[in-house]
């Protein structure tokens, strides 16, 4: 009850505070909002573009090695000169690693191109982002099928004009209409539309895209556009298998890939075997050092914010001095006077902090609505933000509170 009747009164005297000297307390508040804003704006950008990141490193698989020639480790500018110069992922190095690993759970080769135009009656996409895929493809990525369905083996096997369509391009051709069925003018040939896939919605971090996409199988693709001229993107997977680790996959596709491109023993690799984890490490790096300079920025205002409630803390002490006396000399403990500032002190830290987390709320939706990211306040940013705030309290508070605890009764009643 002594507790509780102590967080009332300071929560009295703290609103007190407030209305007799507005402008001041304001003043003095505005040091830990921009501090507690500075800090937890900051942290929840980034954890909120840590986590799109890593959902669209998901697309991308965890147990997945990619054959390129550039490393997704950093790299200097000599350095990429050197990998320019490799050659890409080949089809007789997918065809290999199909054929020769024990460890690999299956290998997948897509090609992707663009500035086609596909066309359904007087409905049409142009600039058309196509990915021609192997039959291996769905056991690394499996495809999110909304209508209809995906090739059949029989189709891939015999080059069949059959597409799968993004959700929005589907949406684009056939509006209202039922697009299993029909078939769509694309790269100067007519193909049956199979099936549709699901929504995948907007986001910056969409490694790719299949909401835009068109999906062809890759012997139906190298029909009409030819892949060894440098002209396409081309991208190499293998999945491993669950007994066999990433590290023992990639030493077995080393292996392979060397025999493959007759390199000599003594000869470096020419292609780079990247995993998702190299990316988190690298961006984890980026992230750590833009979370310490908003931590930095915080932590400057919020030593402001301090010394601006310390100083209204010790002008609370002198105002009060007679009624603490009076309270000292009716039997009031030392912990009891210590206890009612330092908690006025927290209360005053955590209003200014209250206003920078709704500040930091308001910004981060703002940002969401008219940009493409999903920014978002975590349970774990807001609680950081008020325990910064109990801390800055307990430290703008302490001196003064210790202050005045340690009035003489005698010598506080009569100033």
């Amino acid at each position: 009850m002594i507790l509780f009747k102590l967080i009332v009164e300071s929560f009295r005297q703290a609103f007190q505070a407030l209305k007799a000297n507005k402008l001041r307390t304001i003043l003095s508040l505005l040091g830990i909002m921009i501090g507690i804003y500075s800090i937890i704006v900051v942290k929840s950008s980034v954890d909120s573009f840590q986590d799109s990141i890593k959902n669209g490193f998901s697309e991308l698989g965890s147990d997945v090695i990619y054959l390129d020639k550039f490393p997704w480790a950093e790299h200097g500018d000599n350095e990429w000169w050197r990998f320019v110069k490799r050659p890409e992922p080949s089809l007789e190095d997918y065809e290999a690693i199909n054929k020769k690993s024990k460890k690999a759970e299956a290998a997948s080769f897509t090609v992707f191109t663009g500035g086609k135009t596909i066309k359904y009656n007087s409905s049409s996409v142009e600039n058309a982002f196509i990915m021609g895929i192997s039959p291996e493809y769905e056991k690394i990525q499996a495809l999110q099928i909304e209508k209809g369905r995906y090739f059949s083996s029989l189709e891939e096997a015999n080059a069949r004009d059959v597409v799968v369509l993004g959700y929005a391009v589907a949406n684009a051709l056939f509006e209202n209409e039922e697009p299993v069925g029909k078939q769509v003018k694309l790269m100067g040939k007519k193909y049956l539309v199979a099936g549709t896939l699901k929504e995948e919605g907007e986001s910056m971090f969409n490694f790719i895209d299949l909401d835009e996409a068109i999906i062809v199988g890759l012997a139906n693709l190298r029909r009409v556009i030819s892949i060894d001229k440098g002209n396409v993107g081309i991208m190499l997977q293998i999945k491993a298998k669950p007994e066999y680790s990433l590290e023992e996959v990639k030493d077995e596709m080393a292996g392979i890939i060397r025999s493959v491109r007759k390199l000599r023993p003594r000869e470096e690799n020419n292609f780079a075997l990247n995993e998702i984890t190299m990316l988190n490490n690298m961006l984890e790096g980026i992230f750590g050092t833009v979370n310490l300079a908003g931590f930095i920025i915080g932590i400057f205002s919020l030593i402001v914010g301090m010394v601006s409630v310390a100083n209204i803390m010790f002008v609370s002490v002198k105002e009060r001095t007679s009624l603490i006396g009076v309270k000292k000399a009716l039997g009031a403990k030392k912990s009891i006077i210590l206890l009612e500032f330092l908690i006025e002190a927290i209360i005053l830290c955590l209003i200014g902090g209250f206003i920078g987390i709704i500040l930091v709320f308001l910004t981060l939706k703002l940002i969401s609505a008219v940009a493409p990211l999903n920014l978002f306040l975590s349970t774990f940013n807001l609680l950081l933000g008020l325990s910064c705030s109990i801390v800055v309290g307990i430290l703008a508070g302490i001196i003064p509170a210790i202050n005045a605890a340690n009035l003489d009764p005698v010598e506080a009643i009569r100033s």
